[in-house]
C-alpha cells in the first residue's frame, strides 16, 4: 500500500433531510441507516483503509461529534479527528486538512469523500480510486468522481465532460466542460439523453500540493487564513488558532470556490452502485421492495392499498397504513413525519419550522 495515500472524509453535516432519524446530537453518518450492522461512517473508513494505511485518514467533522468518531472508529487515534468550531462548508473543511496533512507529508496523494455514501459495489470502488490516485499522482490534476446516471434526477449535481479529450492511460478520464447543480426536471432530461454528463459524486482525488496551489489561485483569502498555522498544526497551538480562522474565514463549498473556477479539473466516469444517501428518497432507491414497491423498515407495519412508500419505524411500533401512494413515512425517538416523497426537499423548511415554533430538542 502506497504510503503517500491519504484519505479525508467529511463527516460534520446533520443530516436535516433525513431527519427526524437524523438530528443534530446524532447526525446520519453516525447511525446504522442500512441495518448492516455498520455506521455511514464505520462503512466509509473499512472502504479507504482498502486504498489508505489508517494512520493516513482524518476524519473532519464539528467538534460535538468528536466522541462519536472516536467511539465509532477505534482504529484511529485523537489526532487523526480534525474539529471544527463551526460549519463553514467544505472548501474550509479541506483548507484545514491539507495544512495539517501537508506538515506531515508534503508529497501525500489524496481522496477527498463525504462520510455518508452508499457504495454496493465495493470492488469496483477500489479499483476506481486506486486509478484516480494513480493518475492524480502522474498529473496536476483535480479529478472528480462521475457517476453514470441512470435517470434523470433533480437532486444531484451534473458534470460535463469533453469527449475528446479521454486520458490515454484511462479512457474513463475525461475533462469538464461545465458543473450544473440540481437542474429542472427538463434540463435533466436533456442531460442525461445527450450522453456526455454524470452525476457528480462529491468525490474527489488529487496531490496534495496540487490543491494547494489551486487554493491558492482561486481561493486566495480562504487559503491565507489556514497558510497562517504553518508551524502550529499537529501542535498543542493548533486548536486556539483554528478556532480563530473559524470566526472569520467564509462559508463556501469546495465546488465553487475552486472545482467550477480550475481549468485542470478532469472526471472519471465510474459505476460503483453510488448513492449519496441525502434524502429519503434515495434511500428508498437503495432498499428492497416488496410486491408493491414499498420498502419497509420495522417488524410491525401493515400496508393497505399503499405502494411506493418508504417506512421506518421502531420495531416494537405497530403501524397501520392505508390508500398512501408514493409517500415518506417515519418515526424516531416521538418524532413522526409523514410527507409526499415528491416533496422531500421541503424536509430541510421543516427542519427550520420545527425549531423556530417547538424547539431545539426536537430537531
Amino acid at each position: 500500500m502506497n504510503k503517500n495515500n491519504y484519505c479525508i472524509i467529511m463527516a460534520g453535516g446533520i443530516g436535516a433531510r433525513f431527519w427526524p432519524m437524523s438530528r443534530q446530537n446524532h447526525p446520519k453518518q453516525f447511525i446504522d441507516i442500512l441495518g448492516t450492522g455498520e455506521t455511514l461512517i464505520q462503512s466509509t473508513f473499512s472502504r479507504f483503509r482498502k486504498v489508505c494505511p489508517a494512520e493516513n485518514i482524518f476524519i473532519v467533522t464539528n467538534e460535538i461529534y468528536k466522541k462519536q468518531v472516536l467511539d465509532q472508529l477505534p482504529a484511529i487515534g485523537e489526532s487523526q479527528v480534525l474539529c471544527e468550531p463551526s460549519r463553514r462548508n467544505t472548501a474550509p473543511c479541506i483548507a484545514y486538512a491539507n495544512y495539517r496533512i501537508f506538515q506531515l507529508n508534503p508529497e501525500a496523494n489524496v481522496v477527498v469523500a463525504p462520510s455518508d455514501h452508499i457504495i454496493l459495489k465495493e470492488d469496483s470502488f477500489t479499483e476506481v480510486i486506486t486509478a484516480a490516485l494513480d493518475a492524480s499522482e502522474k498529473n496536476d490534476w483535480l479529478l472528480t468522481l462521475g457517476i453514470q446516471p441512470s435517470r434523470p434526477d433533480t437532486g444531484y449535481g451534473y458534470i460535463q465532460f469533453d469527449e475528446s479529450t479521454a486520458y490515454q492511460a484511462d479512457s474513463r478520464i475525461k475533462k469538464v466542460k461545465t458543473f450544473t447543480e440540481k437542474p429542472q426536471l427538463e434540463m435533466a432530461k436533456q442531460f442525461l439523453s445527450s450522453g456526455d454528463f454524470l452525476w457528480n459524486s462529491g468525490i474527489f482525488v488529487w496531490k496534495l500540493k496540487t490543491i494547494m496551489a489551486a487554493f491558492e489561485h482561486h481561493l486566495n483569502d480562504v487559503d491565507q487564513l489556514f497558510r497562517a498555522g504553518i508551524g502550529k498544526y499537529n501542535t498543542a497551538e493548533e486548536d486556539n488558532f483554528i478556532r480563530q480562522t473559524y470566526a472569520v474565514c467564509k462559508s463556501i463549498s469546495i465546488d465553487y470556490g475552486v472545482m467550477e473556477k480550475a481549468d485542470n479539473v478532469y472526471v472519471l466516469s465510474s459505476d460503483f452502485g453510488w448513492s449519496d444517501l441525502g434524502t429519503w428518497g434515495s434511500l428508498y432507491d437503495t432498499r428492497q421492495k416488496d410486491e408493491n414497491s414499498n420498502a419497509i423498515v420495522g417488524q410491525n407495519v401493515l400496508m393497505y392499498d399503499s405502494r411506493n412508500c418508504i417506512v421506518n419505524m421502531p420495531k416494537e411500533k405497530l403501524v397501520v397504513l392505508q390508500g398512501l401512494d408514493d409517500y415518506i413515512v417515519v418515526e424516531d425517538d416521538g418524532i413522526l413525519l409523514v410527507c409526499r416523497k415528491g416533496d422531500e426537499q421541503q424536509i430541510r423548511q421543516f427542519v427550520n419550522d420545527v425549531m423556530i415554533e417547538k424547539g431545539e430538542k426536537f430537531v
